[in-house]
């Protein structure tokens, strides 16, 4: 176990990558984030139109949803490890051309069983870039950036539904559904391109050989399967840091889906209208993420452990505003408490990618994060807008997204645990790793 874990908490890296190449490397990663959730988020913003062309439920409309982000769940894993060896560059590569081409694909579906297929694809696509991407971030800036860092790649992920959204019900309302769909995958295909022509893993691999030889054991092989397991689940707050941020992100990927239907549905606004202020949502949360990141980071530079106390307060913050806005009639008051939760909900995922980060050894970052992904798709981002479309159908809409927020007290109850025992877990590994 100790080979592979990182026993410091917050110690400052010097990047070995070329300054300027790194923030080349950064801009185009994030730009494949916003094609992930450009394409996997725009179904949301032509939800009424499907519903109404091919007369689906709100059950079959959450499931063409939560697809996507199952398959992220159960393959972000394994296909994190072949990553790691594989090569990262060449996965996310591989990886986007799959989810762009499968993107396609959901433009030319002519029935709810050929887009379930279609999406299907896109999350085979999807599965393993956040961790894989994040890895490869994290891997070129300094270790006391990783909150900032962790927080700014994963804002990519609201800015591409905003994106998504906002232009999937423009071009769907002036050109048909179809090609909400298209424009979507021509721009991962470009960017696909661009990414195999600029970003060279060769360049990258001398940040790797510095991890290797400066880690608690140096090693420049492979960890194997055993060493990387140990290392994954070595401390009850990792463990904990994993439960809570999926729990949290819920309700994130029911605002993600559910939002444009809410509007439309309570505020009587058309499809491309829904989907712009529902993207409005969203940018209000990707603002948010980088401000709790930058947050986190400035909080806690002298005391790590507070990084819990910030992911608590988010979770408890976002609970207490969402809760509150959909309690109340539609109107101003109520899209301003909405908004003021949007900039809470997702404040978690910089702590806890940092703390993921700080946990683990830098040989195994991608697989580490392929399980935080994994928490984060199976306990959040696939139920939340299925269990979400369930409850909507029997309770109506209203009702489901009264009840979304309060899975933020097990949120909250899992960032506790973990930080009552991190002081204590980060001792017990440095005294394995002597």
């Amino acid at each position: 176990m100790a080979a592979y874990i990182s026993t410091v908490s917050d110690d400052v890296a010097a990047p070995t990558v070329a300054r300027s190449y790194a923030w080349v490397v950064f801009a185009l990663t994030f730009g494949l984030l916003l094609s992930d959730y450009m394409s996997r988020q725009v179904l949301n913003a032509v939800f009424p139109i499907l519903k109404a062309e091919w007369s689906l439920s709100d059950t079959q409309l959450g499931s063409l949803s939560s697809i996507v982000a199952l398959l992220v769940g159960i393959l972000t894993f394994p296909l994190s490890v072949v990553a790691d060896r594989w090569g990262r560059v060449r996965s996310i590569v591989l990886m986007a051309s799959l989810w762009s081409l499968a993107t396609l694909g959901c433009a030319l579906a002519a029935s709810y069983n050929q887009m379930f297929i279609a999406r299907f694809f896109v999350g085979v696509g999807e599965a393993a870039y956040g961790s894989v991407g994040i890895a490869l971030i994290l891997s070129i800036f300094p270790a006391h950036m990783r909150s900032t860092m962790s927080s700014a790649f994963m804002a990519g992920g609201s800015v591409g539904s905003v994106i998504g959204m906002a232009l999937g019900g423009i071009v769907a309302t002036r050109f048909g559904w179809r090609w909400s769909f298209g424009a979507m995958a021509v721009f991962g295909l470009v960017l696909v391109i661009m990414y195999a022509l600029i970003v060279r893993e060769s360049k990258l691999r001398s940040e790797a050989a510095t991890a290797a030889r400066t880690g608690p054991n140096p090693t420049t092989q492979p960890p194997k399967l055993r060493a990387i397991f140990s290392g994954l689940f070595a401390s009850r707050s990792v463990i904990a840091c994993y439960i809570g941020s999926g729990l949290q992100l819920f309700i994130l990927a029911a605002m993600l889906a559910w939002l444009p239907s809410f509007l439309n549905r309570y505020y009587g606004l058309p499809a491309d209208k829904a989907g712009v202020a529902a993207a409005a949502f969203i940018l209000i949360c990707a603002v948010g993420m980088i401000l709790c990141g930058l947050t986190t980071d400035r909080v806690s530079r002298d005391q790590p452990s507070r990084k819990w106390s910030m992911a608590i307060a988010y979770s408890l913050l976002s609970a207490g505003l969402l809760l509150s806005g959909f309690m109340m009639g539609p109107g101003t008051a109520q899209l301003a408490l909405i908004a003021l939760g949007m900039a809470m909900v997702a404040g978690t995922t910089g702590p806890a990618g940092a703390m993921v980060a700080n946990l683990t050894h830098p040989s195994i970052h991608a697989t580490a994060f392929a399980t935080l992904t994994l928490a984060n798709n199976l306990l959040g981002l696939a139920p939340g807008p299925f269990v979400t479309g369930l409850i909507a159908d029997r309770l109506g809409l209203m009702s489901a997204m009264q009840l979304v927020p309060l899975i933020a007290l097990g949120a909250t109850c899992a960032f506790f645990i973990g930080k009552r025992y991190y002081a204590d877990d980060l001792q017990r590994i440095r005294s394995l790793s002597v």
